[in-house]
């Protein structure tokens, strides 16, 4: 069985994830890598509409298990349907978050038990695992204000405003909880985070990500560039 490679961008709001996502997977099509892209929580038609429901604004009397589930039923259908057959194929998928969110947001963030919730995760997705995860670190108030400013900048115009959502609103202190969650799973498993200073450039973000990935692929894994 040929064995793909599974990259994941995670972050607190506005560090730049789904550009840099983007970027990884423009660069690797050009160079002729089998590459795919997607999201969480999305990615599937079933996801999508779980996204809808999960980042309403209206929804405030989510309960935090509702959300937690909500997340993970996404997930299972996106590992399932998309992510695990491509990576059978020997494919590169890059995915705009994952499970690690669900540790650092309803874990960390809303103080939700981690062992029940990695209990959950490995239900949704079999046990797997990315093989690469950056996380784009940001100052937390310095990343909710590019995202309120990137909304801003684009409303009323013919663009898409960034989405600001039921989690977005949540208050400072929660980000800040979510931030050291992040910071806490980088400690646990540092063979598999790269970590990353979000405020610098899109341009020498994305090329850094792109030399570190080059050096990933020539080490772990056969995929090569058709």
């Amino acid at each position: 069985m040929k064995r793909g490679f599974f990259i994941t961008f995670e972050g607190p709001e506005g560090a730049g994830k789904s550009t840099q996502a983007r970027r990884l997977y423009e660069h690797l099509q050009v160079a002729g890598y089998p590459v795919i892209l997607t999201r969480e929580p999305g990615g599937t038609r079933i996801g999508e509409l779980i996204r809808r429901i999960l980042i309403d604004l209206r929804h405030t009397e989510m309960a935090p298990t509702t959300e937690i589930l909500l997340f993970s039923a996404a997930r299972a259908q996106l590992v399932s349907e998309l992510i695990r057959p491509y990576l059978t194929t020997g494919g590169i998928v890059v995915c705009d978050r994952y499970a690690d969110s669900t540790f650092a947001y309803q874990g960390y963030g809303l103080g939700r038990d981690i062992d029940e919730l990695r209990a959950i995760t490995n239900i949704a997705t079999g046990g797997l695992k990315p093989d690469l995860t950056f996380y784009l670190r940001i100052d937390v108030e310095v990343g909710l204000q590019r995202k309120r400013v990137g909304r801003e900048r684009v409303e009323g115009s013919s663009g898409h405003p960034p989405e600001w959502n039921r989690l977005d609103a949540r208050d400072l202190a929660y980000h800040r909880r979510v931030a050291e969650g992040f910071n806490e799973l980088v400690r646990q498993e540092p063979e598999r985070w790269c970590v990353l200073d979000a405020e610098q450039s899109v341009d020498d973000l994305a090329e850094q990500i792109w030399q570190l990935v080059m050096s990933r692929l020539a080490q772990d894994t056969p995929i090569a560039a058709q």
